[in-house]
């Protein structure tokens, strides 16, 4: 729907080339990234998932796989120039600083774009039990982009790899952007209690039921630090 307000938007092609992806529609998420490299050939989360795609789809269709690829769209110049930063809007003219303003924003937008990228790659070395791994993913997102459940995603890592007090940092920095964030209160509460603070783990979990009373998986491990 946003493609058809604004056709070759580069937002709405990478994400809906993220959800093909991760619908294993490859051929179909390959030519939106490739259309997103036509945009702007400096995207990275594009280059990136053009490299995914292209392994995957060597791997389900073997060598003749671009064959079976439906269509790629030509990108008109007017949408290349839309995206691109010009030099000048005349000769000899200076870049006015709106220009310069939406460098910035375009920039941004690439970076967040990148950082969620970077995340969904870890969230998959999750799933897959490879706890290093993802957790070096999550870093390298949250240097592009600080977000709260990348925070309590690599906290659940650091929980795996018994490194309690970094676990209970993620935490933390998860709860100065979101106060009560259950995940990072119920993630820390377990770090707290691994690293035999239970009066600051009680805390949390406390603080956890005054938005989720029925929270289960809280009030046993209340009961537990009850006991400790």
């Amino acid at each position: 729907s946003a493609l058809q307000l604004v056709p070759f938007g580069i937002k709405p092609l990478l994400r809906r080339a993220a959800a093909y992806e991760a619908l294993e529609r490859y051929s179909l998420a390959y030519v939106d990234y490739k259309t997103a490299l036509q945009v702007d050939c400096s995207v990275q989360a594009a280059h990136d998932g053009v490299n995914r795609m292209t392994k995957a789809l060597l791997e389900k269709d073997g060598v003749n796989w671009r064959q079976k690829l439906p269509p790629i769209p030509t990108v008109p110049v007017s949408a290349q120039t839309r995206w691109s930063i010009p030099s000048a809007q005349a000769p000899g003219a200076n870049t006015p600083p709106a220009t310069a303003a939406q460098g910035e924003r375009d920039q941004t937008a690439a970076g967040m774009e990148r950082a969620r990228m970077l995340k969904e790659e870890g969230n998959e070395l999750v799933k897959k039990g490879n706890h290093k791994k993802a957790v070096e993913k999550y870093s390298e997102s949250l240097k592009l982009n600080k977000e709260c459940a990348t925070y309590t995603n690599r906290a659940l890592c650091y929980l795996a790899l018994k490194q309690y007090k970094e676990a209970a940092q993620d935490c933390t920095e998860a709860l100065k952007l979101d106060p009560k964030n259950v995940k990072a209160l119920y993630r820390r509460a377990q770090a707290l209690k691994e690293l035999k603070d239970y009066k600051s783990s009680i805390a949390d979990i406390k603080s956890l039921l005054k938005t989720e009373p029925k929270n289960t998986a809280a009030l046993r491990l209340l009961q537990e630090l009850n006991r400790a």
